[in-house]
């Protein structure tokens, strides 16, 4: 009966001072002009962990976010802003997220978020047929994540 007592308290002690493990929370901004140029996601790569959770933030007006159909990991939540407004998400499937400003898509208004490992649905995902100049930008994006 000690023995178990004392395992007992043994293991109250560990658990209580353990480091707590959080999600990390990210901010992308969405930008009638940044660095890069007009209507931008800034930034718009992210490397995140599962769990980790971003918010999209209307710096500007004129913006929604929206995650690109056939980009997202399979069994993965699709998301959908409204314009104008911010957008929380927490991502907890491994994989490559592509997102799009609907209004400013074929401008290149595109991001990439990696969550974990990429390799489920990374082929897939540089396989869909992009518009204008967001073919471009997810050309360069898709290049970060071997860096």
């Amino acid at each position: 009966m000690k023995i178990a007592r004392a395992l007992w308290v043994g293991a109250a002690i560990v658990m209580a001072t353990a480091p707590a493990v959080h999600a990390a929370e990210f901010t992308v901004n969405m930008l009638n002009m940044s660095p890069k140029g007009m209507f931008q996601f800034d930034p718009d790569f992210l490397r995140v962990k599962p769990g980790d959770t971003v918010h999209f933030v209307a710096k500007d007006k004129g913006h929604d976010v929206v995650s690109i159909p056939d980009m997202i990991p399979d069994g993965a939540e699709p998301f959908k802003g409204e314009m104008n407004k911010d957008v929380t998400v927490t991502l907890t499937k491994e994989g490559v997220y592509g997102v799009e400003c609907r209004p400013h898509y074929a401008m290149g208004m595109v991001a990439l978020i990696v969550v974990g490992d990429p390799s489920s649905n990374l082929e897939k995902a540089k396989a869909i047929k992009q518009p204008g100049k967001a073919k471009q930008v997810f050309a360069k994006l898709f290049e970060q994540i071997s860096k």
